[in-house]
């Protein structure tokens, strides 16, 4: 079945794929100067993700409504889901700048950044591109998303082993490796909206 562009389920995850293309956009233009901005960074990125539960909460009260879908209501949730997976991510992420006072954004972060960055812009064009059941421009969008998933796990890597060659404090050890972990699970998480949307690429094409 086609899937119409007004209908109200296009709607809802073009939303939560616009609002997550939104937060990594002003995840990545933030600049940290302060503890002060460590503050409303996190602030702004959990407003972000209660954007986005909203519209899931939405979503569902709809789902659990409607009789037909334009696809099936599991894919649509499970995309909705990986998605807001991405954004919880992001969310984490800033948390952790605030709570461990991380003021010093070093190369390996900003590399983090701009390539989950590019992922969330892959997902929100994905995502348009199934309104128009344009399944084939979609898995090129998953090709990438998977390779920009390879790029952050070598990104981890290196991270971590520069990060036990030149830091000599052992408490900022485990908070720079935990942030980077946490980059790199952000990164798994747009691997995930990946694979749901080549599942949903096999059931309709």
């Amino acid at each position: 079945m086609n899937m119409a562009k007004k209908n109200k389920f296009t709607i809802y995850l073009t939303g939560i794929a616009s609002n997550l293309k939104e937060s990594a956009d002003y995840f990545s233009d933030y600049k940290v100067k302060s503890e002060k901005d460590l503050a409303i960074f996190s602030n702004k990125m959990k407003e972000y993700e209660h954007k986005g539960d909203e519209i899931i909460h939405e979503m569902i009260k709809d789902l659990n409504s409607t009789f037909i879908t334009p696809i099936e209501r599991e894919d649509i949730l499970h995309l909705a889901n990986s998605m807001d997976d991405v954004l919880d991510g992001l969310e984490e992420c800033a948390a952790l700048f605030e709570m461990y006072n991380i003021t010093d954004i070093n190369q390996y972060m900003l590399n983090f950044v701009n390539e989950i960055k590019l992922c969330t812009y892959e997902i929100s064009d994905s995502v348009e591109l199934l309104t128009t059941k344009k399944f084939k421009n979609i898995r090129e969008k998953v090709i990438k998303i998977n390779g920009i998933e390879s790029k952050c796990d070598v990104i981890e890597r290196e991270s971590i082993k520069n990060l036990f060659i030149t830091e000599k404090d052992p408490i900022r050890i485990i908070q720079y490796k935990e942030i980077y972990e946490s980059f790199e699970e952000v990164a798994d998480a747009c691997e995930m909206v990946a694979n749901t949307l080549e599942t949903i690429i096999m059931k309709n094409a």
